[in-house]
């Protein structure tokens, strides 16, 4: 009898095989070593990666980085087209529109690929919410770097969208502290004014954490304070941050008493007799010696005589009036 070739389909269930044999058992059971090679068969498959029109992968959802520079986009974008996409993005298939994917991430090399008309290289993955967040935060924190800001403003998404504690936690590799710390902050200081800052990354968390408390204290209207500074002028990041803190120091502090100027007592024949300068704290006489330094002398001398009689001249004054 001819040996039957194993990767052929097994024949029809009214073969002659069928009836000598009855039921038929699988060929390749799901057990043992073939149930690890379809295993690895179905990763080879998921793993594969896809070309994907770029107008067919939308962009919602939680945001980990503040914004992508015009420049940066150009340059990325130069690149791959020079060299081709080098690292796939991930996507998930929308299941309520069939034919679509929704970015998981590698949020910025779509935006490259949007700008230059070309397909994305992609990854597609049946993910949940939650898992897609996981594997948003982990990728984007081991190639990004983001700063303090961008994961604090990325955890208040994530929370606002209702997702649970222990996947802000796994997505963004913190603990509870930590988490806390950039609750306070994102919700402490207004979104909108951090968009205005930028991503600041030579700013850390206890710069942000003493904004955000000087802004509890001060009370300060922090978008108007921020939209005040003309912060679109300043280049850097790190600049726009610290305008924005030295404005808000300033608020509530009490404002430096005005000074009034020297008042200079000239004598008839023009000579400086004195300097007078008034202050919160004392009235100051200065009598100058370069000029008169004999009349200096004689007011050394007589000054309590003369200090007495003023103050009684006062008085009196004050009793007639």
């Amino acid at each position: 009898m001819a040996r039957r070739n194993l990767f052929q389909p097994p024949p029809p269930p009214d073969s002659p095989d069928e009836a000598a044999g009855g039921d038929l058992k699988p060929r390749f059971p799901n057990t043992g070593a073939m149930s690890g090679v379809k295993s690895t068969l179905k990763d080879l498959s998921s793993n594969a990666v896809r070309e994907i029109a770029v107008d067919l992968i939308e962009e919602d959802g939680p945001k980990d980085r503040l914004s992508f520079s015009d420049a940066d986009i150009a340059t990325l974008a130069a690149s791959i087209k020079a060299h081709g996409q080098q690292v796939p993005i991930m996507v998930r298939p929308l299941a309520d529109k069939p034919g679509r994917f929704r970015i998981v991430y590698g949020r910025r090399r779509l935006r490259a690929l949007q700008s230059i008309g070309m397909s994305a290289r992609a990854l597609v993955r049946t993910l949940s919410d939650e898992e897609a967040i996981l594997a948003q935060g982990q990728e984007n924190s081991h190639r990004l770097d983001p700063s303090f800001i961008e994961k604090a403003l990325f955890a208040a998404q994530l929370s606002n969208n209702g997702y649970d504690q222990p996947v802000i936690l796994d997505a963004l590799a913190i603990d509870k502290p930590m988490l806390s710390r950039m609750t306070k902050v994102a919700r402490t200081i207004p979104e909108a004014v951090i968009q205005m800052i930028g991503s600041a990354h030579g700013i850390g968390r206890r710069r942000w954490e003493d904004l955000a408390d000087k802004t509890k204290v001060s009370n300060a209207d922090l978008v108007q304070v921020a939209s005040n500074l003309g912060l679109d002028r300043i280049s850097a990041s790190d600049d726009r941050f610290e305008r924005v803190s030295d404005a808000v120091s300033k608020i509530g502090q009490p404002a430096s008493p005005v000074r009034a100027a020297a008042h200079m007592v000239v004598s008839g024949d023009g000579k400086t007799l004195a300097e007078i300068k008034d202050s919160p704290r004392a009235l100051t006489v200065k009598l100058s010696k370069v000029d008169v330094p004999e009349f200096a002398q004689w007011m050394r001398d007589n000054a309590e005589v003369e200090l007495k009689r003023l103050y009684e001249a006062w008085k009196s004054d004050q009793q007639s009036g």
